[in-house]
Protein backbone atom coordinates (compact mmCIF):
# COMPACT_ATOMS: atom_id res chain seq x y z
CA UNK A 1 0.00 0.00 0.00
CA UNK A 2 1.16 3.65 -1.21
CA UNK A 3 1.74 6.48 1.25
CA UNK A 4 -1.11 8.08 -0.59
CA UNK A 5 -3.70 5.49 -0.42
CA UNK A 6 -5.70 6.50 2.23
CA UNK A 7 -5.92 10.26 0.63
CA UNK A 8 -9.04 9.37 -1.07
CA UNK A 9 -10.79 8.20 1.53
CA UNK A 10 -10.64 10.76 3.48
CA UNK A 11 -11.53 13.50 0.54
CA UNK A 12 -14.49 11.48 0.00
CA UNK A 13 -15.63 11.45 3.58
CA UNK A 14 -14.86 15.46 3.87
CA UNK A 15 -16.68 16.19 0.41
CA UNK A 16 -19.64 14.35 1.41
CA UNK A 17 -20.21 15.74 4.43
CA UNK A 18 -19.92 19.49 2.70
CA UNK A 19 -22.71 18.50 -0.32
CA UNK A 20 -24.84 17.10 2.43
CA UNK A 21 -24.86 20.12 4.64
CA UNK A 22 -25.78 22.28 1.58
CA UNK A 23 -28.65 20.36 0.21
CA UNK A 24 -30.30 18.09 2.86
CA UNK A 25 -33.47 20.39 3.00
CA UNK A 26 -33.80 19.32 -0.49
CA UNK A 27 -33.27 15.35 0.34
CA UNK A 28 -36.46 16.05 2.73
CA UNK A 29 -38.66 17.23 0.58
CA UNK A 30 -38.05 14.08 -1.96
CA UNK A 31 -38.24 12.07 1.13
CA UNK A 32 -41.90 13.02 1.82
CA UNK A 33 -42.62 13.19 -1.41
CA UNK A 34 -41.86 9.58 -1.64
CA UNK A 35 -43.59 8.59 1.03
CA UNK A 36 -47.26 10.38 0.50
CA UNK A 37 -49.65 8.20 -1.43
CA UNK A 38 -49.04 4.66 -0.08
CA UNK A 39 -51.76 2.51 0.87
CA UNK A 40 -52.23 2.19 4.05
CA UNK A 41 -55.16 -0.61 4.97
CA UNK A 42 -56.05 -0.88 1.74
CA UNK A 43 -56.75 2.54 1.06
CA UNK A 44 -54.91 5.31 -0.47
CA UNK A 45 -53.85 8.59 1.43
CA UNK A 46 -54.21 11.71 0.43
CA UNK A 47 -51.67 13.64 -1.38
CA UNK A 48 -50.31 16.55 1.63
CA UNK A 49 -47.89 18.18 -1.35
CA UNK A 50 -48.06 18.83 -4.19
CA UNK A 51 -43.98 19.53 -5.48
CA UNK A 52 -41.08 20.20 -4.10
CA UNK A 53 -41.74 23.97 -3.42
CA UNK A 54 -44.94 23.20 -1.73
CA UNK A 55 -43.08 20.59 0.32
CA UNK A 56 -40.60 23.01 1.48
CA UNK A 57 -43.07 25.49 1.91
CA UNK A 58 -45.84 23.56 4.17
CA UNK A 59 -43.19 21.67 6.05
CA UNK A 60 -41.16 25.35 6.98
CA UNK A 61 -44.58 27.00 8.19
CA UNK A 62 -46.36 23.95 9.40
CA UNK A 63 -43.57 22.59 11.24
CA UNK A 64 -40.85 25.27 11.63
CA UNK A 65 -37.18 25.95 9.35
CA UNK A 66 -35.66 23.37 11.70
CA UNK A 67 -37.99 20.12 10.10
CA UNK A 68 -36.11 20.63 7.10
CA UNK A 69 -32.60 19.90 8.81
CA UNK A 70 -34.15 16.53 10.85
CA UNK A 71 -32.40 13.86 10.17
CA UNK A 72 -28.84 15.90 9.67
CA UNK A 73 -26.87 14.35 12.15
CA UNK A 74 -27.29 10.48 10.80
CA UNK A 75 -27.21 11.99 7.55
CA UNK A 76 -23.58 13.62 8.02
CA UNK A 77 -22.80 10.50 9.98
CA UNK A 78 -23.62 8.30 6.77
CA UNK A 79 -21.69 10.18 4.66
CA UNK A 80 -18.48 10.14 6.83
CA UNK A 81 -19.21 6.54 6.30
CA UNK A 82 -20.73 5.71 3.38
CA UNK A 83 -19.00 8.82 1.05
CA UNK A 84 -15.33 7.92 2.73
CA UNK A 85 -15.60 4.32 1.84
CA UNK A 86 -17.43 4.53 -1.37
CA UNK A 87 -14.80 7.15 -3.21
CA UNK A 88 -12.17 5.52 -1.33
CA UNK A 89 -12.61 2.15 -2.86
CA UNK A 90 -13.59 3.45 -6.00
CA UNK A 91 -10.28 5.60 -6.45
CA UNK A 92 -7.91 2.75 -5.04
CA UNK A 93 -9.65 0.04 -6.91
CA UNK A 94 -9.35 2.30 -9.86
CA UNK A 95 -5.50 2.84 -9.41
CA UNK A 96 -4.69 -0.39 -8.17
CA UNK A 97 -6.08 -2.19 -11.75
CA UNK A 98 -4.16 0.80 -13.32
CA UNK A 99 -1.08 -0.66 -11.72
CA UNK A 100 -1.34 -4.22 -12.18
CA UNK A 101 -1.31 -3.63 -15.91
CA UNK A 102 -2.75 -2.94 -19.13
CA UNK A 103 -6.16 -2.67 -17.44
CA UNK A 104 -7.87 0.61 -15.92
CA UNK A 105 -8.90 3.95 -17.91
CA UNK A 106 -11.95 1.95 -19.83
CA UNK A 107 -15.28 2.84 -18.82
CA UNK A 108 -16.19 -0.61 -18.38
CA UNK A 109 -13.79 -1.18 -15.64
CA UNK A 110 -14.57 2.16 -14.30
CA UNK A 111 -18.07 0.74 -13.87
CA UNK A 112 -16.86 -2.26 -12.10
CA UNK A 113 -14.88 -0.26 -9.91
CA UNK A 114 -17.83 2.12 -9.02
CA UNK A 115 -20.78 -1.08 -8.37
CA UNK A 116 -18.54 -2.84 -5.67
CA UNK A 117 -17.70 1.16 -4.31
CA UNK A 118 -21.23 1.29 -3.91
CA UNK A 119 -22.64 -2.04 -2.86
CA UNK A 120 -20.38 -2.32 0.07
CA UNK A 121 -20.41 1.57 1.59
CA UNK A 122 -24.01 1.58 1.77
CA UNK A 123 -24.93 -1.87 2.56
CA UNK A 124 -22.17 -0.91 5.82
CA UNK A 125 -23.97 2.48 6.47
CA UNK A 126 -27.73 1.41 6.06
CA UNK A 127 -28.62 1.83 9.71
CA UNK A 128 -27.41 5.95 9.05
CA UNK A 129 -30.00 5.50 6.59
CA UNK A 130 -32.88 4.55 8.24
CA UNK A 131 -32.37 6.58 10.99
CA UNK A 132 -32.18 9.82 8.61
CA UNK A 133 -35.57 8.79 6.77
CA UNK A 134 -37.45 8.12 9.59
CA UNK A 135 -36.46 11.63 11.47
CA UNK A 136 -37.28 12.78 7.97
CA UNK A 137 -40.47 11.89 8.23
CA UNK A 138 -41.28 12.91 11.52
CA UNK A 139 -40.23 16.30 11.34
CA UNK A 140 -39.50 18.27 14.91
CA UNK A 141 -42.70 15.57 16.42
CA UNK A 142 -42.76 13.22 18.66
CA UNK A 143 -39.30 14.13 20.06
CA UNK A 144 -37.51 12.50 17.84
CA UNK A 145 -33.72 12.75 17.92
CA UNK A 146 -30.74 10.23 16.42
CA UNK A 147 -31.05 8.10 19.95
CA UNK A 148 -34.95 7.91 19.95
CA UNK A 149 -35.20 6.99 17.06
CA UNK A 150 -31.99 4.56 17.33
CA UNK A 151 -34.33 3.18 20.47
CA UNK A 152 -37.40 3.01 18.62
CA UNK A 153 -36.01 0.58 16.01
CA UNK A 154 -34.38 -1.35 18.06
CA UNK A 155 -36.73 -2.31 20.47
CA UNK A 156 -39.54 -2.51 18.20
CA UNK A 157 -37.92 -4.28 15.65
CA UNK A 158 -34.45 -5.14 16.67
CA UNK A 159 -31.41 -4.47 15.12
CA UNK A 160 -32.07 -6.43 11.97
CA UNK A 161 -34.56 -3.20 11.63
CA UNK A 162 -31.45 -1.05 11.30
CA UNK A 163 -30.68 -3.03 7.88
CA UNK A 164 -34.55 -2.95 6.70
CA UNK A 165 -34.41 -1.59 2.82
CA UNK A 166 -30.51 -2.62 2.42
CA UNK A 167 -31.48 -4.59 -0.77
CA UNK A 168 -32.94 -1.58 -2.65
CA UNK A 169 -30.28 0.80 -1.17
CA UNK A 170 -27.44 -1.30 -2.08
CA UNK A 171 -28.64 -1.41 -5.85
CA UNK A 172 -29.85 2.03 -6.11
CA UNK A 173 -25.89 3.09 -4.58
CA UNK A 174 -24.40 0.34 -7.39
CA UNK A 175 -26.65 2.11 -10.08
CA UNK A 176 -25.80 5.40 -8.53
CA UNK A 177 -22.35 5.01 -8.57
CA UNK A 178 -21.98 2.71 -11.93
CA UNK A 179 -23.35 6.08 -13.45
CA UNK A 180 -22.46 9.06 -12.28
CA UNK A 181 -18.36 8.16 -11.29
CA UNK A 182 -17.60 7.03 -14.72
CA UNK A 183 -19.93 9.60 -16.32
CA UNK A 184 -18.01 12.23 -14.70
CA UNK A 185 -14.22 10.98 -14.89
CA UNK A 186 -15.48 10.72 -18.85
CA UNK A 187 -17.12 14.35 -19.20
CA UNK A 188 -13.79 15.54 -17.39
CA UNK A 189 -11.57 13.76 -19.46
CA UNK A 190 -13.63 15.16 -22.95
CA UNK A 191 -13.69 18.39 -21.66
CA UNK A 192 -10.23 18.89 -20.71
CA UNK A 193 -9.28 20.60 -24.02
CA UNK A 194 -12.05 23.12 -23.70
CA UNK A 195 -11.49 23.81 -20.20
CA UNK A 196 -8.43 22.07 -18.82
CA UNK A 197 -8.37 20.87 -15.38
CA UNK A 198 -10.13 23.50 -13.51
CA UNK A 199 -13.55 24.17 -11.96
CA UNK A 200 -15.92 24.84 -14.85
CA UNK A 201 -14.87 21.39 -16.12
CA UNK A 202 -15.65 20.28 -12.76
CA UNK A 203 -19.18 21.61 -12.74
CA UNK A 204 -19.96 20.89 -16.00
CA UNK A 205 -19.41 17.38 -15.32
CA UNK A 206 -20.64 16.95 -12.41
CA UNK A 207 -24.05 18.28 -13.73
CA UNK A 208 -24.37 15.62 -16.54
CA UNK A 209 -23.00 12.82 -13.73
CA UNK A 210 -26.35 13.78 -11.73
CA UNK A 211 -28.83 13.94 -14.03
CA UNK A 212 -27.65 10.55 -15.34
CA UNK A 213 -27.93 9.15 -12.01
CA UNK A 214 -30.49 10.75 -10.81
CA UNK A 215 -32.96 8.94 -13.72
CA UNK A 216 -31.47 5.88 -12.98
CA UNK A 217 -31.49 5.68 -9.78
CA UNK A 218 -35.04 7.51 -8.80
CA UNK A 219 -37.77 4.74 -9.09
CA UNK A 220 -35.07 2.28 -6.33
CA UNK A 221 -34.79 5.30 -4.34
CA UNK A 222 -38.73 5.47 -4.26
CA UNK A 223 -38.84 1.86 -3.08
CA UNK A 224 -35.39 2.04 -0.76
CA UNK A 225 -37.81 5.24 1.28
CA UNK A 226 -41.03 3.48 1.68
CA UNK A 227 -39.46 0.32 2.72
CA UNK A 228 -37.55 2.03 5.41
CA UNK A 229 -40.12 4.09 6.91
CA UNK A 230 -42.27 0.68 6.98
CA UNK A 231 -42.87 0.34 10.64
CA UNK A 232 -43.56 -2.90 12.33
CA UNK A 233 -46.70 -2.37 14.12
CA UNK A 234 -48.34 -4.92 16.22
CA UNK A 235 -51.70 -5.49 16.67
CA UNK A 236 -53.63 -8.07 19.59
CA UNK A 237 -56.08 -10.92 18.17
CA UNK A 238 -59.40 -10.06 19.38
CA UNK A 239 -60.14 -13.75 19.31
CA UNK A 240 -56.56 -14.94 21.62
CA UNK A 241 -56.37 -11.53 23.31
CA UNK A 242 -56.74 -13.43 26.87
CA UNK A 243 -53.38 -15.12 25.60
CA UNK A 244 -51.82 -11.56 24.43
CA UNK A 245 -51.09 -13.36 20.60
CA UNK A 246 -50.12 -10.41 18.43
CA UNK A 247 -50.09 -10.04 14.66
CA UNK A 248 -47.30 -8.06 13.23
CA UNK A 249 -48.49 -5.44 10.44
CA UNK A 250 -46.57 -4.13 7.53
CA UNK A 251 -47.45 -2.33 4.55
CA UNK A 252 -44.79 -4.54 2.63
CA UNK A 253 -43.22 -7.68 2.83
CA UNK A 254 -39.83 -6.75 0.62
CA UNK A 255 -38.80 -5.25 -2.40
CA UNK A 256 -40.89 -6.63 -5.02
CA UNK A 257 -44.06 -6.11 -3.35
CA UNK A 258 -43.30 -2.43 -2.58
CA UNK A 259 -43.06 -1.88 -6.42
CA UNK A 260 -45.97 -4.36 -6.99
CA UNK A 261 -48.24 -2.22 -4.98
CA UNK A 262 -46.69 1.34 -5.61
CA UNK A 263 -47.41 0.45 -9.71
CA UNK A 264 -50.70 -1.27 -9.13
CA UNK A 265 -52.12 1.38 -6.36
CA UNK A 266 -50.93 4.70 -7.97
CA UNK A 267 -49.65 3.96 -11.62
CA UNK A 268 -46.15 3.69 -12.56
CA UNK A 269 -45.66 7.54 -12.48
CA UNK A 270 -44.94 6.71 -8.65
CA UNK A 271 -41.98 5.36 -9.15
CA UNK A 272 -40.59 8.75 -10.01
CA UNK A 273 -42.55 10.76 -7.33
CA UNK A 274 -39.72 12.98 -5.95
CA UNK A 275 -37.69 13.04 -9.40
CA UNK A 276 -37.49 16.66 -9.13
CA UNK A 277 -36.34 17.44 -5.84
CA UNK A 278 -33.98 14.13 -6.24
CA UNK A 279 -32.30 15.60 -9.18
CA UNK A 280 -32.50 19.37 -7.84
CA UNK A 281 -30.40 17.89 -4.87
CA UNK A 282 -28.02 15.45 -7.01
CA UNK A 283 -27.02 18.20 -9.46
CA UNK A 284 -25.88 21.02 -6.13
CA UNK A 285 -24.47 17.57 -4.44
CA UNK A 286 -22.69 16.50 -7.16
CA UNK A 287 -20.93 19.79 -8.02
CA UNK A 288 -21.03 21.15 -4.46
CA UNK A 289 -19.04 17.21 -3.35
CA UNK A 290 -16.87 16.79 -6.81
CA UNK A 291 -15.44 20.66 -6.61
CA UNK A 292 -14.46 20.14 -3.32
CA UNK A 293 -12.83 17.02 -3.58
CA UNK A 294 -11.28 18.09 -6.70
CA UNK A 295 -9.91 21.58 -4.89
CA UNK A 296 -8.69 18.83 -1.96
CA UNK A 297 -6.51 16.69 -4.26
CA UNK A 298 -4.96 20.05 -5.87
CA UNK A 299 -4.39 21.20 -2.46
CA UNK A 300 -2.40 18.37 -0.88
Amino acid sequence: MGERDWRPFIYGGLASCTAEFGTFPIDTTKTRLQIQGQAVGGRVAQLKYHGMVDALLKISRQEGVAALYSGIYPAVLRQATYGTIKFGIYYSLKKMLEREGEVGGGVGVNVCCAVVAGIVSSAIANPTDVLKVRMQVLGGRDGASLVSCFLDVYRHEGITGLWRGVGPTAQRAAVIAAVELPVYDFCKQQLLPVFGDRITNHFVSSFIASLGSAVASTPIDVIRTRLMNDRRLTKTLASSSANGNTLVIRNYSGSMDCLIQTVRNEGPLALYRGFVPTWVRMGPWNIIFFITYEQLKAFY
